[in-house]
């Protein structure tokens, strides 16, 4: 099976290397900056048990040879549009293409351009770039859930979860990849909202005059904005996503907070405005998530 992993940031390049170490034919589609670096550090992993390093398989847009069995989109959503077009030549009538994004938005945008050969995919994984491009994965945390869009996994399905599986990662191959998919949405969303908008991590949140509410009535209107909007709640697994991010001895960000403070573009709108919009279309109240979009796109404006 061919891969092509479309990004080597954090995300695609720490599943990316575990699948080259595991033996699979892996690609790291990147820019021309992140192209010259790899080729002159290699790829590097710093995990728990130590550093890590290998020579991967690199191509640029334009430079594909061939169609590829399987596309891991790692791109950030404003990225999606170009990737969209990059990926194109290799996209041939058996290939899959599983996104890894944050938020649901992208899956209309990739099914208008390639229909059914998009299948649902998130990870689970807390790790960031480091000052020379490594990948610093920072807990021993490395989960990949995979499966088909409409629940039903297919041969072809078949082929990716035997592919995944070689991997060094913890991997869950899932007929219900929709409601994962709703389920990281409502702890990655609530988690950036509360950030956002208090400045600080959950902890500094949860410890002052009303945060704890404040964190408790934006959760509940994200639940509420995704349950009208098509999700089938797990009351089991929503009440440990809440019991997770109302923990005042364990300090949490999110990614968009962190790219914020460090003025990087961020996600607002494929995190917050997008459930914004959903909410105003099923009627659901939303005033606090609203309040955290308008912050969002003032500094957007002005970074």
């Amino acid at each position: 099976m061919r891969i092509l992993i479309v990004g080597a940031g954090a995300t695609g390049g720490y599943f990316g290397a575990r699948l080259a170490q595991a033996g699979r034919d892996v690609t790291f589609l990147v820019r021309e900056r992140r192209f010259q670096q790899l080729q002159k550090t290699g790829l590097v992993l710093r995990t728990p048990q130590g550093v890590e390093k290998l020579q991967p398989q690199l191509a640029q847009a334009g430079s594909l040879s061939g169609v590829y069995d399987l596309i891991i989109l790692t791109v950030k959503s404003f990225g999606l549009a170009q990737a969209i077009e990059d990926i194109a030549p290799a996209v041939g009538e058996q290939t899959l293409i599983m996104p890894i994004l944050n938020g649901m938005r992208h899956f209309d945008t990739l099914r208008d351009r390639f229909g059914d050969k998009v299948i649902g995919g998130l990870v689970k994984i807390n790790a960031t770039l480091g000052e020379q491009g490594e990948v610093v994965q920072m807990t021993a945390l490395h989960q990949i859930y995979y499966g088909a869009l409409d629940g039903h996994n297919d041969a072809r399905l078949q082929r990716v979860d035997e592919a995944l599986r070689a991997a060094s990662v913890e991997t869950f191959f899932t007929d219900n990849i929709i409601g994962e998919l709703w389920e990281k949405w409502l702890l990655l969303s609530t988690l950036g909202a509360v950030c956002c908008l208090a400045r600080g991590d959950t902890q500094q949140v949860l410890t002052a005059d009303g945060g704890e509410a404040l964190l408790r009535a934006i959760f509940s209107e994200v639940l509420a904005t995704i349950t009208a909007d098509g999700y089938q709640p797990r009351p089991a697994v929503t009440a440990k996503i809440f019991e997770l991010l109302s923990n005042p001895a364990t300090p949490m960000t999110s990614s968009m907070y962190r790219d914020l403070t460090q003025g990087y573009d961020i996600e607002a709108a494929q995190i917050i405005g997008d459930l914004v919009q959903r909410a105003a279309q099923n009627g659901v109240s939303v005033p606090l998530l609203n309040a955290v979009n308008v912050n969002l796109q003032v500094y957007l404006k002005t970074r």
